[in-house]
């Protein structure tokens, strides 16, 4: 769907303009629908734009709770010609939205804001049904042109920012997504509404999550100067609320689904509550949990990350090993707890949490990180590597890491491989001089037509002919 928002940020812009510059670049002259090939084209050229711009979430455990969840909620469709992709974008405003190809995107706010599982799942359901239905793409056929003044307005916008341009570009982005979704009606709504009802009560969902959450977003107009987002791009949502209703008073009547069934909806909350830039915005959420419930280990946890952002170690600690104790295996909380005591010089307390948390989830790479970083500081290389080039397998386009396994190598003489790694880290660091030296040091270090020498010399081949 297009994105319409009130509130004036730079993600808003940048995604509203590209959304539209992907259309019209994609879209044939005369604006017929789609074919199967151009939606794909569109949808991974607007995924690539945003992912580009960092306006996706990079958290691992996030992307895949989403991931899974929209993958179990997929699982229940019809087939589709795509292989659906699902992201999670930094903002807090709330809204949800999918694009053609198979792409489907749900703000952090609007995760933030809903109190259960089946709600968040509801949410997915519709916008795959949108792109199940091909909506986007069938409503091309009835739009003219857009006119190059809007465009270079909303470009502006994108790019220049700003608070003085802010209110026109806004205006202008409005004005335009309204010429495109003013036929994306609530017949659509209503279609989606009813593919994904079918699809959320078939994962096992309560089907009542769709219906409260319009609930909870229909409250936020009633008693909220700011309209959430999600309404501006999903119209009727007094029609849409009725609509649930009846299907489910009728057809889902008897259906018994679940609030939750991935179990991991409240570390989700939490994790994205954390990242929010507003510390006493955090205490207070995370100390109402606390009121309510004591013992609650997400308000715990969560506190204790933010006393860790603040600097206040002793609340920090103190908070972790509560947290701990009350859920001894809980990787995350290992995790975090092991990496403030290697950022504290507790390095062999690291290792025991980071080796604990590792063996509960070997696939978190910031455990594998620290794990490495761990071994490293306490004179374990061996070890140290093993960890670093985990870390790589893992994620070989972090460049840090290749600086990691240059020390390490470094530490246990084997000059070959520090160089190397130097020079695969200058390389991506874009510093080809720097790089080139450090693979011409390494090619001394390998024996004549060695493997080692081979890949060292085509690293070399490759930046001399740059």
């Amino acid at each position: 769907m297009d994105i319409i928002t009130r509130r004036v940020s730079s993600v808003s812009y940048i995604i509203q303009c590209v959304l539209v510059m992907v259309i019209i670049l994609f879209a044939a002259p005369s604006w017929a629908m789609l074919t199967i090939e151009e939606e794909r084209a569109l949808g991974d050229e607007f995924y690539k734009k945003l992912a580009d711009r960092n306006i996706l979430v990079k958290n691992q455990e996030i992307n895949g709770y989403i991931n899974e969840l929209g993958t179990r909620i997929l699982s229940q469709s019809e087939q589709s010609p795509f292989s659906f992709t699902f992201s999670v974008v930094n903002d807090s405003g709330i809204n949800a939205f999918a694009t053609p190809g198979g792409y489907v995107y749900v703000y952090s706010g609007l995760i933030r804001n809903t109190e259960n599982e089946s709600q968040l799942a509801g949410v997915l359901a519709h916008e795959i049904a949108h792109v199940k239905a091909h909506h986007i793409a069938k409503l091309m056929e009835k739009q003219t042109k857009l006119g190059i003044a809007a465009l270079a307005g909303m470009l502006a916008g994108a790019f220049l920012g700003g608070k003085e341009g802010g209110a026109a570009i806004a205006s202008l982005s409005m004005a335009t997504a309204a010429s495109l979704s003013l036929k994306y009606s609530r017949e659509n709504e209503e279609e989606a509404d009813l593919l994904g009802m079918n699809y959320l009560v078939r994962a096992g969902y309560d089907g009542h999550g769709m219906l409260d959450f319009l609930k909870i977003m229909r409250q936020y107009e009633f008693y909220s100067n700011i309209v959430p987002s999600y309404f501006l791009t999903h119209p009727g949502t007094g029609d849409r609320i009725r609509y649930l209703d009846g299907l489910l008073e009728t057809t889902y009547r008897k259906s018994t689904g679940k609030e939750t069934i991935l179990l991991r909806f409240p570390r989700v909350k939490t994790i994205l509550i954390i990242d929010e830039d507003n510390p006493e915005s955090q205490i207070k959420y995370f100390r109402e949990r606390l009121a309510q419930n004591p013992g609650d280990v997400e308000g715990i946890y969560g506190l204790a990350m933010v006393h860790q952002k603040l600097g206040n170690m002793e609340d920090a600690f103190g908070n972790f090993e509560h947290a701990l104790a009350l859920a001894p295996d809980d990787a995350d909380i290992l995790r975090d707890l092991g990496i403030n005591y290697f950022n504290t010089g507790r390095t062999e307390a690291a290792i025991e949490k980071l080796g604990k948390a590792h063996a509960l989830n070997r696939d978190d790479r910031d455990t594998i990180l620290y794990l490495g970083k761990s071994y490293d500081a306490a004179g374990e290389f061996a070890k140290a590597l093993s960890s670093f080039n985990d870390y790589r397998l893992k994620d070989p386009d972090d460049a840090a890491i290749y600086y990691n396994l240059a020390m390490a190598y470094g530490r246990i003489g084997d000059s070959g491989r520090s160089h190397y790694n130097f020079g695969i880290f200058f390389k991506k660091s874009v510093k080809p001089k720097s790089a080139l030296f450090h693979f011409k040091a390494a090619l001394e270090a390998f024996p004549p037509g060695s493997e080692e020498a081979s890949r060292v010399k085509s690293e070399i081949d490759s930046l001399s002919a740059q």
